[in-house]
């Protein structure tokens, strides 16, 4: 089908003239119908909408390259474009004050509208806070939930990848488009998450990671999704972005408290003083969601401490705070060089990391 007759191509045209936003976008289809009757109505119908400089690009800007290029990575396989006119839009998303126009999605698109949850935290995570990202992903993903995420480092990644482990699977929003990954670290997750899940970005093809895209890509993250379990967060970030469109929204806001020592406990301590849900295990999420029970143990069930007694001895004085060398060989009584000894056999079977300042905290 030649691009200028393919029924996509007015939407694109819509969606790809520069300056004109998603809200001018919504007036116009809201005034008009379908994009084809946009341009058929001329520029003074278009200008008493949007005015005449709006009126002037949408009419005189050539898109036809940028068209070309969208209905190109159309035909790739496992590529789709959603617009607002396709009964397989996601329905969450029209909840929304603000909507896409056009969503272009990598892999399956009918996850977009099966039940989900948001996961969402810190880039600079601890290796905790990503083992409880992971693993409430992974019982959750067991539920039947598919976790939505952005595709960031730290407990994103953690989330995706405890999603990939259960039948819910995962969906990434993206900041760039659909065409470009970032951080390139995420390259091999993205690929995964294509074949098994899904990647959908509302930005154009080629569109790389500006900076304002990302803030603003939050609102789809919680308006796809039930509700947003929120695993670290500092007082200052992106994750409480999420959390505050979430609750305009009239989604659900679950928060893992942490230490009170840690700064990326305090934006999630924040949103439980502010009304979020306190949780320990995965249950308190679906309980609240009134979903089914899980499949697995609850990730808050504590099992016994195992090892060796001195290993134990070490696990049960580091507690779950980070800790430094020093405390440990306090609250041990162990030398120095024998606590050595021991962290190096816990942190080789993962059961301890060491973290930036030579502190250690237990896994």
């Amino acid at each position: 089908m030649l691009p200028d007759k393919h029924p996509l191509a007015p939407w694109l045209r819509l969606t790809l003239t520069p300056g004109l936003g998603p809200a001018a976008q919504r007036q116009l289809l809201a005034a008009f119908g379908l994009p084809e009757c946009i341009y058929a109505a001329g520029f003074s119908a278009i200008a008493a909408v949007v005015g005449a400089p709006l009126a002037g690009k949408l009419l005189d800007h050539d898109a036809a390259a940028a068209v070309d290029l969208a209905l190109e990575w159309l035909t790739q396989p496992g590529n789709a474009i959603l617009t607002l006119g396709d009964a397989a839009y996601p329905a969450s998303l029209l909840e929304i004050p603000d909507p896409p126009v056009v969503l272009y999605v990598k892999g399956d698109v009918t996850l977009l509208s099966q039940p989900s949850i948001a996961v969402v935290g810190a880039r600079s995570a601890t290796p905790q806070g990503e083992a409880n990202a992971e693993a409430f992903a992974t019982e959750l993903s067991a539920a039947g939930l598919t976790i939505v995420s952005g595709l960031a480092l730290g407990i994103d990644g953690a989330a995706h990848r405890g999603g990939l482990s259960g039948p819910g699977r995962t969906v990434a929003v993206i900041g760039t488009g659909a065409d470009r990954i970032y951080p390139a670290r995420n390259a091999e997750l993205a690929r995964r998450i294509a074949e098994r899940g899904a990647i959908i970005s509302e930005f154009a093809l080629g569109i790389g990671p500006l900076a304002h895209n990302f803030p603003r890509r939050n609102r789809l993250i919680a308006g796809l999704a039930s509700g947003v379990l929120v695993v670290e967060a500092a007082v200052k970030s992106g994750s409480l972005i999420t959390a505050r469109l979430a609750t305009e929204c009239g989604r659900e806001v679950f928060a893992i408290p942490g230490s009170i020592h840690s700064p990326l406990a305090r934006g999630c301590h924040r949103l439980i003083r502010d009304g979020a849900k306190l949780v320990e295990s995965a249950a308190d999420i679906l309980e609240e969601l009134r979903l089914s029970p899980l499949e697995a143990a609850s990730a808050g069930d504590l099992a016994p401490v195992e090892g060796s007694p001195e290993e134990v001895r070490v696990l049960e004085a580091a507690g779950y705070d980070p800790v430094d060398v020093d405390t440990l060989v306090h609250r041990t009584s162990l030398t120095p060089e024998a606590l050595y000894a021991i962290l190096l056999t816990l942190e080789l079977d993962g059961r301890v990391s060491r973290l930036p300042g030579g502190r250690i905290q237990r896994l």
